[in-house]
């Protein structure tokens, strides 16, 4: 069967040459596996001239500003999809090992479908930056609308790709996403909110709110810095010694080619198309302290609406027993005399803090303005922001919004970073659960962040059932191959699949603590929370969750779910927790209903 198969594949090999229907690709090699690949790289480059001769010059001209190199570019981004899925090549093997010969080929009038794929990936990231917009989370609308950009670019003719705006309005792409992140771009206004010796802190809006989320470098005076993260309107410079400019440059991150490593497409046509220069990004800022910023805006972590939806506000005495004791550690903070506070926690109130202020440099921003609420027999004080700036990595400085719990003693018993202004309400606002549930899903989330930044790994021990699902993915290309029954052809698609693994409670702490001792920082934060009950278990909760994660050398973005019980309050427990970096194109993302 072998035999016959392999005779009747190179007979039809010889009628694949001889036509003019398709294009093809040959390879030799040790293994199946080295000659396909040199066929297929073979038939991808043949691809790349056809598409290249077939395709308008203004396109081409459009793309890279008419230099003359580009045809090859163009070449080299169709090769692009070698790495992408190319559902619609055939292969058949000449000649089996040890002496390989295989060929791959394509019919020519199928070639257009392999930029489909493509460009539909253009339009969802596309989708995915207006959601961002309206949000109010500048970093993913400008990361989502560049990437977008960059893709399209690759694709055959991609000044003809139009998309439809919530408006119902076509748009052509090339000229439309340039003109929405200039937009983006226009709409951020970054001040001046103090200035203590070298150390900026910044007060950053986008259509006038506090920006969720902004991701900028600067001039220090001396370089341009790493990147430095703002969260609800909050920022800071570190300043080269003796820096008195009169104005100080920012440039606002749109590129993130750091987090493009999790997408080898995408990471692979970052490296290729010649970046798209956007001057808009490139802002001034006064040095002079900017007198609009009032107490009322500055280191708020709940806005308005947050505090409405809690029905359980401290009480005016609460307020002033605690405010000074949140007051005296902010002080301590700032003077960096972290011991004198030591009386004002708990044992394990005080590892947390310790850990806290070891935590890269850690100084507190903007002015205290606390907000109390009840939660059980504890106290939550929200308002304080503090920025931690570490010494190498790609990212060079986070703001956090801290947390503080007191207990009934009024000793502090915990802190950990707060959620972003949109994660908290996807949680508060679902008014149809008790606000002890709400209370205590937020509480868990915050220190679930707060445990992989501060590497407590005892803590997160203790929140993981014995027995929980713990599945890690990761987007891998499986090539299937089918034989036609009749000819003998063998036909090969490549599907992108995640490929999940599966982890026991140990495995998964024991990967978790090589990770924390090989980075000097870990950053974790939620873009937004999709959160369902469940009706079995009582006080039983599914999350979907955006999340964004960083480490000294790694960034990328993908998506969390996790199980957790909270029929205990002060106990939670996760039973299911599953990661992915992107949808999955057979079954999306994991939900309640696969567990």
């Amino acid at each position: 069967m072998t035999a016959f198969t392999l005779s009747l594949s190179a007979q039809t090999w010889e009628s694949v040459k001889q036509s003019r229907e398709y294009l093809y690709g040959e390879g030799w090699g040790n293994s199946i596996d080295e000659a396909d690949k040199q066929a297929l790289n073979a038939l991808i480059s043949k691809i790349a001239v056809n598409v290249t001769s077939s395709s308008a010059s203004k396109d081409r001209s459009a793309i890279n500003n008419g230099q003359l190199d580009e045809q090859s570019e163009f070449q080299s981004t169709v090769n692009t999809y070698a790495q992408a899925t190319l559902t619609n090549t055939e292969r058949i093997i000449i000649h089996n090992e040890p002496d390989a010969h295989v060929g791959r080929w394509i019919k020519r009038t199928e070639i257009n479908k392999i930029f489909v794929s493509r460009i539909a990936k253009v339009k969802d990231l596309v989708q995915s930056a207006l959601r961002a917009e309206q949000k109010g989370k500048a970093d993913d609308a400008l990361r989502n609308y560049y990437w977008a950009l960059t893709l399209l670019k690759s694709v055959q003719h991609p000044n003809e790709v139009r998309f439809t705006d919530d408006d119902g309005t076509e748009r052509l792409l090339m000229i439309w996403i340039p003109e929405r992140m200039n937009c983006v771009f226009d709409d951020l206004e970054a001040k001046v909110a103090k200035r203590t010796g070298d150390d900026v802190e910044l007060f950053i809006t986008y259509k006038g709110k506090p920006v969720n989320s902004v991701d900028y470098t600067y001039f220090d005076g001396q370089q341009w810095s790493n990147i430095y993260s703002a969260k609800d309107g909050r920022g800071v410079l570190e300043l080269a010694p003796g820096n008195q400019s009169k104005s100080y440059q920012l440039k606002y991150e749109f590129e993130y080619r750091g987090q493009a490593l999790i997408d080898r497409e995408l990471e692979s046509v970052l490296n290729i198309v010649k970046s798209t220069p956007m001057r808009s990004a490139y802002v001034n800022v006064g040095a002079e302290v900017s007198s609009p910023i009032t107490k009322s805006t500055e280191g708020r972590s709940f806005t308005s609406t947050n505090a409405e939806v809690l029905k359980s506000p401290a009480t005016l005495s609460d307020t002033i027993r605690y405010m000074p004791v949140i007051d005296k550690v902010v002080k301590a903070i700032q003077r960096k005399d972290y011991v004198s506070v030591r009386n004002l926690f708990t044992p394990e109130g005080w590892d947390v803090y310790q850990r806290l202020v070891q935590y890269g440099h850690a100084r507190v921003v903007g002015m205290p303005q606390c907000q109390f609420f009840q939660n059980g027999e504890n106290i939550m004080g929200r308002g304080v922001q503090m920025a931690f700036s570490f010494s190498s990595g790609i990212r060079k400085s986070f703001v956090e919004d801290v947390v503080f719990t007191f207990d009934k003693a009024g000793k502090i018993s915990n802190l950990a970073f707060g959620l972003g202004n949109t994660a908290a309400d996807d949680i508060l606002n679902k008014g149809v659960w008790s606000e002890t549930a709400r209370m205590a899903l937020m509480n868990f989330l915050e220190n679930y962040k707060t445990a992989y930044g501060l590497k407590r790994l005892d803590y997160i021990r203790s929140i993981f059932d014995d027995d929980a699902v713990i599945i890690v993915g990761n987007m891998v290309r499986q090539s299937v191959m089918t034989h036609d029954k009749e000819t003998g052809r063998a036909t090969i698609s490549n599907n992108q699949i995640l490929k999940k693994n599966r982890y026991t409670k140990d495995q998964y702490l024991n990967n978790l603590s090589r990770c924390f001792a090989s980075n000097e920082y870990i950053n974790v934060r939620f873009a937004n929370n999709d959160v369902v009950k469940l009706a079995k278990g009582g006080e039983l909760y599914a999350i979907q969750i955006a999340q964004d994660y960083y480490s000294t050398n790694y960034g990328d973005k993908g998506y969390l779910f996790l199980m957790v019980d909270i029929n205990d309050p002060e106990k939670p427990i996760i039973k299911v927790r599953t990661w992915q970096p992107e949808k999955d194109p057979n079954f999306g993302l994991y939900g309640p209903g696969d567990f």
